[in-house]
């Protein structure tokens, strides 16, 4: 079975070099032999389901010695055919902004800082960030970038 895991580890931080906690967790995904996409808000490791179970202990461990006071993981099989498309995803995600911006009477990208705010918020409540990619998509309709998304939600959950 080939699996693919996706991690991220907090706090976040701004722009700039990625945090050296997640340096460390994409370098231990590394050097368990495990394909990665490394980026400075998540990390994305592939291979063989035995291989990923081995060394997921390693890489929360290196995540968390690296300064992370959070490591959040998702698990998907990449061989199963019944998996859900992301087209499904990205109808789901947009179904949610879409409720948000109705609530809030206008389009994400023309709302001011606090209501921009108040949307992750709402969208963090029913789900839309358990969807992948949906950071960067919700950045794109706010008009802001990732970080400033991931900020928002750091923000809500001090």
């Amino acid at each position: 079975m080939e699996l693919e895991a996706e991690f991220t580890s907090e706090p976040f931080r701004g722009e700039g070099a990625p945090p050296e906690h997640a340096v460390r967790a994409r370098d231990a995904a590394d050097a368990a032999g495990l394909d990665t996409d490394f980026g400075p808000l998540g990390t994305l490791a592939r291979g063989r389901a035995e291989d990923l179970f081995a060394a997921l202990p390693s890489i929360a461990r290196a995540a968390l010695e690296g300064g992370a006071t959070r490591v959040t993981l998702q698990l998907r099989r990449t061989d199963d055919s019944d998996t859900v498309p992301a087209v499904e995803l990205n109808s789901a995600l947009s179904r949610l902004i879409s409720d948000v911006e109705r609530e809030l009477g206008s389009k994400l990208r023309e709302l001011d800082r606090p209501e921009k705010q108040r949307a992750v918020r709402l969208l963090r409540e029913r789900g839309a960030f358990n969807l992948r990619k949906s950071v960067s998509a919700v950045a794109e309709e706010l008009g802001v970038t990732r970080f400033t998304v991931y900020n928002y939600l750091n923000r809500e959950a001090d």
